[in-house]
């Protein structure tokens, strides 16, 4: 043994956290640990997958380690499936270990684990090492059934196929019969002359982390830690060194010397690849360049006739079209030169065949809507020269990244361009993959489950944790913020471990799904470049790459982005209403200098238009006041964090307020249109242009060097910028003061081409809503018809709108929402718990064989499939049957008579038997109990919970009484109101979202709503911990507002909570001081009945008849509260609290 140990073990089992919640291994650690104890190398071999192999390669090569390849593919025999280890020993192997791990997926499977027939494996065998695998692989569970016979006969076969890169693997971590396993394979290796192998599956890197793998385990299998009977590891599976791993094996050196040496046989990795761009060349179509160049001037020339109205004789004089073919013309040299013919070609032709079969598609996205190419396929509807767009701004030859089109399509009808695609490329297209990670909250509640906590324990923990998808936290930076889960750990020795355990498997990949978006299309099998996948579970026409996005870009592969836009289905949508009353009208064909329009979007009521609906977004148009598609662009590019201060200046000096600032004469016409505001990276390339004589092409790399603050590359461009603008004439330290000052807008510059295509679908939202505000809310709120909290603004837009709203009615309401002859009928689909299908049925009967008579009628009438508990609880809390019968709590307590009358009606339909007393008043009387409704306050709570909104009534209606005791504004009036400075508002809280601010200090935006319409406010952390127990939604309350306004005028205004108080507790809390006016001693009398009891109250009382005044004070104080007073007041006696 003295020459092992100058040698060193080689790991070939490690488990990255591409095993899914097997692995708990990152490959960035990995890389690290190689890398400081200088490992010599080291194989991948993932269970079901090869999702790493790329990223591995590459990361675990720059650590100065050999990286092999290997995966464990499932196998079945007979009736055993099992995992099988193999690797891929060159470039030929890892071709196949591709393929298999591709078809293990691809293969129709009836069960869920992805699996081969072992017949696979014989052949093909070239360049593959395989393994027999650990007790828990396919050998070790035929050995465990005792199928010996069958394993020799196997380990024969595979021997025959695989000769010398068959190896019997041994492995000692101390697994449940791994002992006697390990007997029978030596005693096999020396009968079949098969060698041996040592090896050590590696699941985590070191030893204290074992507890953790237990619960990802537990994760995993949907098992507890305390089970007996679950899948169980020692803790032997860490990443031993080579000392340890010698002396484990020192008893059986023909094991040790082959691990050895296993590495000697690998000679390949994959490598990062060039992008390989599809070329769909052919006989029968001609050379792509050519079909490239054909099409678009075609395409010029379609669009002169449409848009511009030359026909194309009269072309060729016209000096417009002109310069439109000059433009095509650059164009086409730069996407021929770069082998984007292809590219361009198959987005066009997809999108063409979307919109012939009436698949709405969006206008532009990104930087490909600044080429005149794209316009003239149709990829986009932007014209770039119009809106000033630069085509290099999306492909030159100097970028370093391939772009991509980013398309959007209608989300309804996305899925038949993904058919049309599998139709069309068939093996060549697929999507990409995506993980799910255990991230802050998910791996409390998984680790929480995993170790039994309640589960109402476990969510009150992870609510704790806040969820801003737009500022991420990890779960040391939540519990270092969160004083709450700082006491909890300190105190708890539950919640101590449960941090604990969270904290080692945060981050590790959870689960595997699908980028529904991104779409990779090569020109060739697809299995010739990565492994493919495809979830059993999922309904998705095409498959996906095991590689994520990062690895598939770096494998070669270009990508497509096919978008789903929910606001193109509602824009088709919309249309269809339209056309029931205008057979003719095509959003296409709106006039985007509307006057009406640009009206309705300076008022800022924006509710439901795309990109400019948020509170923000309405203030800044308010401001604004935009009159130009221009304006919209800009205020979409502005509108985040950064740029958002540039909106003040671009709103006075469109309004005349304060002088433009050009910088210098030559840049004028540039920043004019943005009134010397430098708002778009395509202004940044145009400045470099214009003052320095930059290419289009340099004039990119200038912007991406400023957006992404590198240093050394910003100061070789800023020498550049300055002695081009030299030569050009400009002072050098002029030049040099004009970089500084472009640098900061340069670091926030917007893409043009985006804001551009996203402000068209902005402009046609708010056409629609200006002119069919009707049929643009059904098909907004339809489309949303799930999501409550939209509901709810739209709800209020409806009733500022003075459209009459149908509230659920189960005999008048549909589905969906609709509009007819002016009425808007809620959906009985955006109740709650209510199935958009099941509901669909019953109004099909309905509107088939008339109006619901009685709940009798209506329950024989329903399949009682339509009908469950919860879609009828949420039916009658939202009134649905108010109509039918009125009270609400009769008929809540009568579900489960419902259920069982319906179940009753419909065996005797199906045996063909009749109930005489059916439909009966008595049979009706019988099933629902005669009991009191529920109160005012617990039936709207009960609405509340169905609807996520208050439709019947308002819960502020019952503590009007009040008001003017707390000089109560309504909401509006104080923010419409600057003189204003503070005030009392009574509010209805709707939602409440707890976030984190960049400093980790906790706040909450509160959804409210009060009698005039619905809102948001901030509370900062002093308000939020004082409140925080009271703040249910649902739940009303007084709060104290402050108004701040900056000195400068067009400044955004800032209101703060000071103040929360409890309605409810205020009108059950004792008043200190009351005086009571009367007019006559009968009100004397009436008052004296209710106050009999001694309190906390002091009663003065003035009493004023024709002839006196008396003005007496009660000896003891009394107990009154404020429903006594409402219910004095009532009565006409005033009462004023002090």
């Amino acid at each position: 043994m003295a020459e092992s140990k100058i040698q060193n073990f080689n790991h070939l089992k490690i488990h990255s956290q591409y095993s899914i919640c097997e692995g708990a291994i990152k490959i960035d650690d990995l890389k690290e640990y190689a890398k400081e104890n200088k490992i010599k190398s080291l194989a991948l071999c993932d269970t079901t997958n090869l999702c790493g192999a790329l990223e591995f390669a590459e990361k675990i090569s720059k650590a100065g380690t050999q990286p092999i390849i290997g995966t464990q593919i499932n196998f079945k025999f007979v009736n055993t499936i099992g995992l099988l280890p193999l690797y891929a020993l060159n470039e030929e192997g890892y071709k196949r270990i591709i393929e298999l791990s591709s078809l293990s997926f691809l293969k129709d499977n009836e069960i869920s684990d992805p699996y081969l027939d072992l017949k696979e494996l014989l052949n093909k065998t070239n360049g593959v090492a395989i393994f027999t695998g650990t007790i828990n692989g396919l050998f070790g569970q035929l050995f465990n059934k005792g199928k010996f016979t069958e394993i020799d006969e196997l380990y024969s076969k595979l021997k025959s196929n695989y000769n010398d890169r068959f190896y019997i693997e041994i492995q000692r971590h101390g697994d449940q019969n791994e002992i006697a396993f390990e007997k029978f394979n030596l005693s096999k290796s020396l009968k079949l002359k098969i060698p041996l192998i040592a090896t050590n599956e590696v699941y985590y890197l070191d030893k204290n982390m074992h507890e953790a793998h237990d619960a990802l385990i537990c994760i995993k299998n949907k098992t507890y830690i305390n089970e007996k009977n679950r899948i169980r590891f020692t803790d032997q599976h860490y990443l031993k060194n080579n000392h340890e791993m010698s002396d484990l094996f020192s008893d059986l050196p023909e094991a040790l010397e082959n691990n050895y040496n296993f590495p000697f046989r690998c000679s390949f990795r994959p490598i990062f690849s060039k992008p390989i761009l599809p070329n769909i060349s052919s006989n029968e179509d001609g050379n792509a360049d050519e079909v490239l160049r054909r099409n678009s001037s075609e395409g010029l020339k379609e669009k002169f006739k449409k848009i511009f109205k030359i026909e194309s004789k009269n072309l060729s004089t016209n000096d417009n079209y002109l310069k439109y073919k000059d433009r095509l013309d650059h164009e086409l040299g730069i996407i021929i030169e770069m082998q984007y013919a292809s590219y361009f070609l198959i987005v066009s032709d997809y999108i063409k065949w979307a919109k012939e079969n009436n698949i709405p598609v969006g206008p532009g996205r990104g930087s490909g809507a600044g080429s005149l190419v794209a316009w003239c396929l149709s990829i986009t509807d932007v014209d770039p020269i119009k809106f000033n767009l630069i085509f290099e701004r999306f492909l030159n030859p100097d970028r370093i990244s391939m772009p991509d089109f980013d398309i959007d399509f209608c989300e309804e009808k996305r899925d038949l361009v993904f058919k049309y695609l599998t139709k069309k490329y068939k093996n060549s297209v697929a999507h990409i993959i995506t993980f799910g990670k255990l991230k802050a909250r998910m791996v409390i509640r998984d680790v929480g489950r995993v170790l039994g906590l309640p589960y109402g324990f476990v969510d009150s923990i992870s609510k704790m944790i806040p969820f801003d998808p737009s500022r991420p936290q990890s779960l040391v930076e939540c519990i270092a913020t969160e004083p709450r889960l700082q006491k909890l750990i300190n105190e708890d020795p539950r919640v101590k471990k449960l941090t604990d355990l969270s904290l080692k498997l945060e981050g590790l990949n959870r689960n595997v799904a699908t980028h529904a978006a991104g779409v990779v299309i090569a020109d060739r099998k697809l299995t010739e470049v990565v492994p493919l996948y495809k979830d059993s579970d999922a309904n998705l026409l095409l498959p996906s790459t095991q590689f994520d996005m990062y690895s598939a870009e770096n494998a070669g592969l270009i990508k497509f982005d096919f978008l789903g836009l929910k606001t193109l289905t509602v824009i088709d949508n919309t249309q269809n209403l339209i056309r029931k009353k205008n057979k003719n009208f095509n959003i296409e064909n709106i006039n985007f200098e509307d006057e009406k329009v640009f009206n309705l979007l300076s008022s800022g009521k924006t509710v439901g238009l795309f990109q400019i609906e948020s509170a923000g977004m309405r203030d800044a148009l308010i401001q604004m006041k935009p009159n130009h598609i221009e304006d919209i662009i800009a205020l979409v590019a502005l509108y985040r964090p950064g740029p958002m201060s540039n909106i003040a200046i671009y709103n006075d000096c469109k309004h005349k307020k304060r002088e433009p600032e050009y910088l210098h004469p030559l840049l004028e016409d540039i920043l004019k249109p943005t009134y010397g505001v430098i708002i778009y990276q395509e202004q940044v390339m145009q400045i470099a242009q214009k003052l320095s004589g930059f290419t289009a092409g340099q004039a990119d790399i200038l912007r991406r060097a400023m957006g992404k603050k590198k240093r050394a590359e910003l100061e070789k461009q800023k020498q550049n910028f300055i002695a081009g603008a030299v030569k050009n004439g400009i002072n050098k330290e002029v030049a040099a003061s004009i970089f500084l000052k472009i640098e900061p807008f340069a670091e926030y510059g917007f893409n043009k081409s985006h804001a551009a295509a996203y402000a068209i679908i902005s402009y046609q939202t708010a056409f629609l809503k200006t002119y069919y505000p009707k049929e643009f809310i059904a098909a907004s709120m339809t489309m949303d018809i799930s999501n409550q909290n939209k509901l709810s603004e739209f709800y209020e837009e409806l009733k500022r709108l003075n459209i009459e709203i149908i509230r659920p009615d189960i005999n008048e309401c549909f589905a969906e929402f609709k509009t007819i002859n002016d009425k808007f009928y809620y959906a009985l689909g955006g109740i709650k718990a209510v199935g958009y299908e099941a509901v669909s049925n019953i109004v099909e009967e309905r509107l088939k064989n008339g109006k619901f008579e009685s709940l009798t009628n209506f329950l024989n009438r329903v399949n009682p499939k339509d009908i469950n508990k919860l879609q009828l609880e949420g039916l009658v809390k939202a009134g649905a049957f108010d109509n039918l019968n009125s009270n609400r709590q009769s008929l809540f307590n009568s579900i489960p008579n419902f259920i069982k009358k319906s179940k009753n009606i419909f065996e005797n339909k199906s045996v063909n038997q009749i109930d005489l007393f059916g439909e009966s008043d008595n049979e009706e009387n019988e099933i629902i109990p005669n009991i009191k409704d529920w109160k005012f306050e617990e039936r709207l709570s009960k609405e509340f919970e169905a609807v996520g909104f208050f439709i019947s009534d308002h819960p502020l209606n019952q503590y009007k009484e009040i008001f003017n005791d707390y000089n109560i504004n309504d909401y509006q009036t104080f923010n419409n109101n600057d003189d204003l400075k503070n005030t009392n508002i009574v509010a209805t809280l709707l939602k409440i979202q707890e976030r984190k601010t960049a400093k980790g200090n906790s706040y909450a935006v509160l959804k409210l709503t009060d009698l005039t319409s619905v809102f948001e406010l901030f509370i900062f952390s002093d308000i939020l911990e004082l409140n925080r127990e009271i703040l249910k939604e649902g739940s009303s309350f007084i709060l104290t507002l402050v108004k701040s306004l900056s000195e400068e005028e067009n400044r955004f205004k800032r209101i703060n909570v000071q103040k929360i108080v409890s309605l409810k507790d205020l009108l059950n809390k004792p008043i200190e001081e009351v005086t009571f006016k009367l007019k006559s001693l009968k009100e004397l009398d009436e008052l004296s009945k209710f106050l009999p009891k001694n309190g906390d109250t002091l009663i003065k009382i003035k009493l004023s008849d024709e002839n006196n005044d008396f003005n007496f004070q009660l000896k003891n104080k009394r107990n009154i509260d404020r429903k006594t007073i409402n219910l004095l007041r009532n009565k006409e006696i005033s009462a004023i609290i002090s």
